[in-house]
């Protein structure tokens, strides 16, 4: 049996010496029986753990495409800069785009308890559906509570701004109110980026509107997989939204707002009726004014903004 998995060893793209196959125990039950010998594939699959060492392992997805030269500083910035607002009582808010959720009679991987057949397209072309529909999300590090926006538009700078005004509206000025500033923890990419000049603008009209400042840190690229919101957030929404099958934004917001953990995670979801529309560009006034202050330490990612 050594024999054989070594053979798929060799053209492994694992490390080299290192054992592995995706053979079943029934596969190789059968290999060994036309060698000559009758093991059953319970026998094998007891062998490949107490005799080869072999367990059964997925693929992690945790090797990054490419590394900011920065982002061991960043990150100590982003760690000194939660502390500051922490011993202040001061928001925390992590921001990001949700994987978009499609329309129509289109297969979910999960299981539901049901008294009949579920039965989807067997192939998910968009143009089958009935559209897609943006999640927005909005988590508040400290309270272990979020507000996530649907969209039938376009992920936008615009979309961001109305999802951090309706989470200040419904959740953080009760929980906040007299607070001078906001921390926002951000990725580097998407309708938020550090280079997203629409973006830039929604923060300054809600640090006007608001009369707080608004402090952004932007996580270093090829790092938004350590972004608060990813972790703690979404993991679970995506985890409510298992097996459904979804006809129309008013079933995934009722199967989001369904999201709760043992930690008490606290999710409200609301539908935004405004169409979000691609090209939308920064005003020429925001444009030629002075309303981001960039930081002299890692400017890139690193700045504020008052009204």
């Amino acid at each position: 049996m050594r024999k054989e998995i070594e053979t798929e060893t060799a053209g492994s793209p694992v490390t080299p010496g290192e054992l592995w196959t995706n053979r079943s125990c029934r596969d190789l039950s059968k290999i060994i029986e036309e060698l000559g010998f009758v093991v059953s594939p319970n026998t094998i699959d007891r062998l490949l753990r107490e005799e080869l060492g072999l367990g059964r392992r997925q693929a992690l997805k945790d090797v990054a495409i490419g590394s900011a030269p920065d982002r061991d500083a960043q990150f100590q910035r982003i760690a000194e800069l939660r502390r500051h607002y922490h011993m202040r009582d001061w928001p925390i808010i992590s921001i990001d785009t949700k994987k978009k959720e499609m329309l129509g009679n289109f297969h979910r991987q999960g299981v539901c308890r049901t008294s009949g057949r579920v039965h989807t397209f067997d192939h998910d072309f968009p143009s089958a559906g009935e559209g897609k529909v943006i999640p927005y999300g909005v988590y508040d590090v400290r309270t272990n509570a979020a507000l996530m926006t649907l969209t039938r538009g376009s992920d936008t700078g615009e979309l961001v701004g109305d999802s951090i005004r309706m989470w200040w509206n419904r959740m953080g000025r009760y929980r906040y109110d007299g607070a001078k500033q906001m921390l926002i923890l951000a990725d580097s990419g998407g309708s938020n980026g550090c280079r997203v000049r629409l973006f830039h603008e929604q923060l300054w009209k809600i640090s006007e509107h608001l009369g707080i400042t608004l402090r952004v840190a932007h996580l270093p690229s090829y790092c938004s997989k350590y972004n608060p919101i990813d972790h703690r957030l979404f993991c679970h929404v995506t985890r409510s939204l298992k097996g459904v099958v979804f006809h129309s934004i008013g079933a995934i917001r009722n199967a989001a707002s369904r999201t709760a953990t043992s930690t008490g995670l606290q999710v409200k979801v609301a539908i935004l009726k405004r169409i979000y529309r691609r090209g939308v560009q920064a005003t020429e006034r925001f444009l030629n004014g002075d309303y981001i202050r960039h930081d002299a330490e890692l400017p890139k990612y690193n700045y504020t903004t008052t009204g």
